[in-house]
């Protein structure tokens, strides 16, 4: 253990303990839980950041979109209002938050709404004049006074939580424990080449309860970049120079996959939801303008899109979630549980 850790191991110790007796009063019900006559989907993780929670919730919207009216509720992580919004065409990634705003613009049929206190925002949606069939909560996992139906947590596979510690010497918001109110685990951004013998020994390093299942997915990118003007394919990115700009937890990934491809780029990092400046977009524009090739290109992650989309030429390349293998296992349980709480409200 590095001495910086050594000198942060009692507050990671003492968080530990404070988050411990927390849940323990959530669990016990001396502090309240609220439960809801509607199907509510938690996605979550117990580290902060990185763990793919963006692409799980867009893949149950569209796994459910088509037979349901599903709402996303978020808090709106950095947005610069307050209170219960729902995204409509005055939103942008300032006012209710980068990833909600990219929600909004990628799916037509859904609710899109932010608030910080997810019950309150459960209970305004539920007052609506057509309001949702189903909600998904984007990282809320920790909000405890929602008594969610179902509970999916994320953990990547380079960074599984077992490995992991406390805030602040590590990057767990809660102790393990916590991953037992979890249904579902997904260890996400797997390799590829990914063989169920290597699945077999993280499923049991996990040590899942009898009630959980463990799945594993990867992270699959688009064929082709693009903006909302154009596009142009992957194959064809290798005749440019590119500038890549990342806002986001953990860009490794995406870095790793262009130099798979043989693309030609420089990179300016940023962390993760990053409210660019003025200057910072200056500085970028200066890059990109010292770059000598006729053929060059700003390419961003999508997230990062809906911040810069306004304020820089640039094109994104997306990425969803897919599973490695047993899809149909894991559509199947969440569907199973929409339909049997469906029934019961």
């Amino acid at each position: 253990m590095s001495k910086t850790r050594k000198i942060l191991y009692p507050l990671s110790v003492l968080y530990g303990e404070i988050t411990k007796i927390r849940n323990k009063m959530y669990d016990k019900g001396v502090l309240k839980s609220t439960q809801f006559n509607i199907p509510v989907i938690v996605v979550g993780n117990l580290s902060v950041g990185g763990t793919g929670k963006t692409p799980q919730i867009e893949y149950l919207i569209r796994l459910l979109k088509k037979d349901h009216k599903i709402a996303v509720l978020s808090r709106g992580y950095k947005r610069k209002s307050k209170g219960f919004l729902i995204a409509d065409a005055s939103s942008d990634a300032k006012k209710i938050g980068d990833e909600p705003f990219q929600y909004y613009q990628k799916f037509e049929d859904i609710i899109v709404a932010v608030d910080s206190d997810r019950v309150n925002g459960i209970n305004l949606l539920q007052e609506l004049e057509n309001p949702p069939e189903i909600i998904l909560l984007d990282d809320a996992f920790q909000h405890r006074k929602v008594d969610a139906g179902f509970n999916i947590l994320l953990t990547p596979y380079n960074d599984l939580y077992v490995d992991d510690s406390m805030l602040p010497t590590g990057n767990l918001r809660e102790r393990i424990e916590g991953a037992e109110r979890a249904q579902i685990i997904i260890v996400t951004k797997c390799p590829s080449e990914f063989s169920e013998e290597k699945q077999f020994e993280i499923a049991s390093k996990l040590k899942p309860t009898l009630y959980q299942t463990v799945f594993f997915s990867k992270i699959e990118y688009s064929s082709v970049i693009k903006n909302n003007k154009e596009e142009i394919s992957l194959n064809d990115l290798k005749e440019y120079q590119v500038l890549l700009i990342t806002g986001i937890a953990n860009p490794t990934p995406l870095v790793n996959h262009l130099k798979s491809e043989n693309i030609n780029f420089e990179q300016l990092e940023y962390p993760d939801h990053h409210d660019f400046s003025e200057k910072e977009i200056s500085k970028i524009k200066s890059v990109f303008n010292k770059i000598s090739s006729d053929k060059k290109m700003i390419l961003t992650t999508e997230k990062d899109f809906v911040r810069l989309e306004n304020k820089l030429n640039a094109k994104y390349l997306e990425i969803k979630t897919k599973f490695i293998n047993h899809k149909k296992d894991f559509d199947k349980k969440i569907i199973n549980y929409v339909e049997q709480s469906s029934r019961n409200s």
